[in-house]
Formats: structure tokens, sequence, C-alpha cells
């Protein structure tokens, strides 16, 4: 047997596994989950907006406040099967999956997103604690400053992440996430509803991550690494700005939305 007989073998191996049912159905279970995470933050960045929550309005804080929770290990554990499946996925949809460019590009993003997820949860499953995105954004572009070169680097990834924001709201305003959708076994009043979901909930996100990349930027350009911040950071800028904390209030309404996005996935995305 040749060795490209033996890598095509094991690519078939491969796509065969990430196809299975039960690969599918804890795929859905993973889709349900990022609703629960983003519905969790959109909770708590409106508490923030409304002075009553302390909480780190960020994918930690709110596995945290799922942690708390009666039987919360269990459901954590049963996050880590489902995020584990989305980025077992995402993997598969990178590296064998037809798409463009673009779209290979976001799946590797979110095959990274994922994982990540994953050691935020095992951290808290198992030594009780995990830091918080904000701090993890600011550890992380102190160690890309002291780089030869550093602040170019932090520089290009907060313009990669301002132009991911304008991906996500040009997602939102087109409806390009349609595309995720087996549209065929919908129906009409589910469509509209997905629809109106996903368009309110990718313009939230893609205006998180466009100031959470001007963040980056800023950080970039001054130096400091303390500029950079995660979704928490992020979140409470919009508190800050003139509007108040109508905005953040917006923002957080349209991550809630999102959620609800998330979990018309776990049903009707194509995987």
């Amino acid at each position: 047997m040749t060795t490209t007989n033996a890598g095509r073998q094991a690519t078939a191996a491969a796509r065969r596994a990430v196809r299975h049912p039960m690969m599918d159905r804890l795929t859905r279970v993973g889709l349900a989950c990022r609703g629960v995470l983003y519905a969790l933050i959109g909770v708590l960045a409106v508490q923030i907006a409304l002075g009553g929550a302390d909480e780190q309005a960020d994918k930690g804080g709110a596995i945290a406040t799922v942690a708390e929770l009666p039987f919360g290990s269990v459901i954590l554990w049963v996050m880590v099967a489902g995020f584990v499946a989305l980025s077992l996925w995402q993997a598969s949809e990178a590296l064998f999956g037809g798409l463009k460019t673009l779209d290979r590009v976001e799946a590797v993003l979110r095959t990274g997103v994922y994982v990540l997820i994953v050691f935020t949860l095992l951290s808290v499953l198992l030594a009780g604690g995990a830091a918080s995105e904000d701090k993890k954004s600011q550890d992380v572009t102190a160690k890309l400053l002291d780089l030869p070169g550093g602040p170019l680097i932090v520089g290009l990834i907060g313009l990669g992440v301002i132009g991911l924001g304008v991906y996500w709201a040009r997602s939102g305003l087109t409806k390009k996430f349609r595309e995720d959708l087996d549209t065929g076994r919908m129906s009409p009043r589910a469509e509209r509803t997905m629809e109106k979901l996903g368009t309110a909930g990718y313009l939230a996100r893609g205006a998180i991550a466009g100031l959470a990349g001007v963040f980056v930027v800023q950080a970039a350009l001054t130096a400091d690494p303390d500029k950079a911040g995660g979704i928490d950071a992020t979140l409470r800028a919009f508190a800050a700005t003139p509007v108040g904390p109508w905005l953040l209030v917006a923002v957080a309404l349209g991550v809630l939305l999102f959620a609800g996005y998330c979990f018309g996935e776990a049903r009707w995305r194509r995987t």
C-alpha cells in the first residue's frame, strides 16, 4: 500500500467518522450549548447595563453561571461533549468540506474558538475556575507585543478582528447565514423567524467584534496590552458611549436573539 493510498483511506475514514449519525446528534447538542452560552452572556450584559451584575459577561462568566446551577457539573460535561463535536465538525469542514477560501478560514477560526471553550469548560470542571477572557486577551497581547515586530503583528490581528466584525455584520444584512440552514425542512414561519434572529444576531456579533478589534489596534499603537480586552470589556465599552447603557442593552438584546438563532441552528443547520 502506498503512502498516498493510506492517506486517502485515512481521509475517507475521518469523513465517515464526522458524518456518523451520532456525531451529527452531538454536533446539534453543541449548537444548542452554544445558544446557552450566548443567552447567558446576553443576560449578564443586560444586568451590567442596568447596574445589577458583577459577573464577567463573556463565555467564562456564562460557564461559571452554569457551574453554580443544580447539577451544573453534569450540564458542563454535556457541553464538553457538544463543543468537542463542534470542534471536530468545523475542523473537518476546513480540511475537506470543499468550502471557499473565506468560509474555510472561518471554519478554522471557529475550530479554534470551540477548542478554547472546551479548555475553559475543563478548567472549571477540573480546577474550579478559569481566567476571564479580558485577562487572557491582555496576556496574549503582551506576549505578542514582546516579539520582534510585535506591534505590527498585534495591529494586523486587530484589523483582522475588525474585518471579521464587518463580515458578520454583512452576513446579517445580506442574510448569508441562510446558506447554512436546511430551509427545505423549515416552515415559512420558522424561516421568517430564523431570518430575523440571524439578522439581528449577526449585526450584534459584528458590532462586538468590530469594537474588540479597535481595542486591539489601540493596544498595538500604544504598545499597551491593557488596551485589549475580551467580550466583557467590549460590552462594557458600549455602556461608556454618549448613548449610555441603552446601547449596551441594544447589543445585549442582539446577543440574546443570536442565542435564539443558535437554538434554531441545532434543529435546522446543515451539518
